[in-house]
């Protein structure tokens, strides 16, 4: 049986190609109605003599067709009116900074320095927020410790918000406190980027000085997606020493860098950079390959903020629900690289923030 709900993921795969946005997303769509196969809607343009009423018309067509029922009859009627982009900075209101943690490929650690970087800032003294954007596999409620039951919703403005779970003054916020753990999630991607949309934007984050958000490994439809939604900073991407990893650092560089984007890059993290023994903590050893991320933040003159060690803390403590940048022994390897990531991170957002503000 279609359903509404249907007919708007489907349609929320649409973009308007000129804004750059969903038609889902602008309001483009009204008007559903449904009867057995037979589905009809009304396609809202921004003028009556929109050059590209007949693309979009059809595109409607097509996706209702790939992501929902091949045989559907679908009717799309043209009607105009005015419609103007929100702005992501009214989506999200009271953020100051919105920083994404990127990855070219999985497996690097990517949501390990998502979660530490967040304690770091926090430890500065800032207010945090930590979105947890890898939708097929949610880490925070692991490495937080925290339960489905903790989330509920407040009203604010007239409107029913999620607020998020604090730990360790940290704001919190993941598809996994909304879904079963144990279960796999067999959503197409529009219907997992209007889920993160959700989260991003029906949360009650308050007044906070930066947002981190983990986003899922890759360069497809939810990056894109999210990168666009929310009023983003810059980005920080993570990766490992070796050159099959360094490859896909590359590609995400040019994600952010994409016009329809263009994100800072506030800079690399390598992940995994050397191995330091406990009984000889002022030993490296370059298991994966030694300054590959470096080498390469100086070819693309992007900054390099830290090298993370492998050490088995780090796992431990993510696996325990207490992220290692919680230690109060800050001469710890791990713990001072974690903070120098930070301290990098907000020196660039200074810079950025400053030549946006001149």
């Amino acid at each position: 049986m279609i359903t509404t709900t249907m007919i708007e993921m489907a349609l929320s795969h649409v973009n308007d190609p000129d804004l750059g946005r969903s038609l889902i997303e602008l309001g483009m769509i009204e008007n559903i109605a449904i009867d057995g196969k037979k589905v009809s809607f009304d396609l809202v343009l921004t003028t009556p003599a929109c050059p590209m009423k007949k693309r979009m018309s059809d595109d409607c067509v097509n996706a209702i067709h790939e992501y929902v029922d091949r045989e559907a009859e679908v009717t799309v009627n043209l009607t105009s009116r005015p419609v103007t982009m929100p702005d992501p900075h009214e989506l999200v209101p009271g953020v100051k900074n919105v920083i994404v943690v990127a990855s070219g490929k999985g497996g690097v650690g990517k949501s390990t320095v998502a979660v530490n970087l967040a304690v770091s800032l926090a430890k500065t003294g800032a207010s945090v927020g930590l979105i947890d954007a890898d939708i097929y596999g949610p880490s925070i409620p692991i490495m937080f410790n925290v339960g489905p039951d903790e989330v509920y919703g407040e009203q604010h403005d007239g409107k029913t918000y999620m607020i998020p779970v604090e730990r360790y003054g940290i704001k919190l916020m993941s598809i996994g406190f909304l879904v079963d753990s144990d279960k796999a999630l067999a959503w197409r991607g529009p219907m997992a980027s209007g889920a993160l949309k959700q989260i991003a934007t029906e949360t009650w984050w308050g007044e906070i000085d930066y947002l981190v958000v983990d986003m899922p490994p890759g360069t497809g439809d939810v990056q894109l997606t999210l990168a666009q939604t929310l009023p983003v900073t810059g980005a920080i991407i993570v990766s490992t020493p070796q050159q099959v990893a360094l490859a896909d650092v590359v590609r995400g560089v040019e994600l952010f860098r994409n016009p329809n984007l263009n994100i800072p890059v506030l800079g690399f993290v390598e992940n995994m950079a050397y191995f330091t023994p406990a009984e000889l903590p002022d030993h490296k050893y370059y298991i994966f390959g030694k300054q590959g991320c470096r080498h390469l933040a100086e070819e693309m003159n992007i900054p390099l903020l830290g090298e993370i060690p492998l050490v088995q803390s780090i796992a431990e403590s993510g696996d325990n629900g207490r992220p290692v940048a919680l230690w109060s022994d800050v001469e710890t390897p791990e713990s001072k690289a974690f903070m120098q990531v930070a301290e990098n991170a907000i020196r660039e957002i200074c810079k950025i923030n400053n030549k946006n503000n001149s």
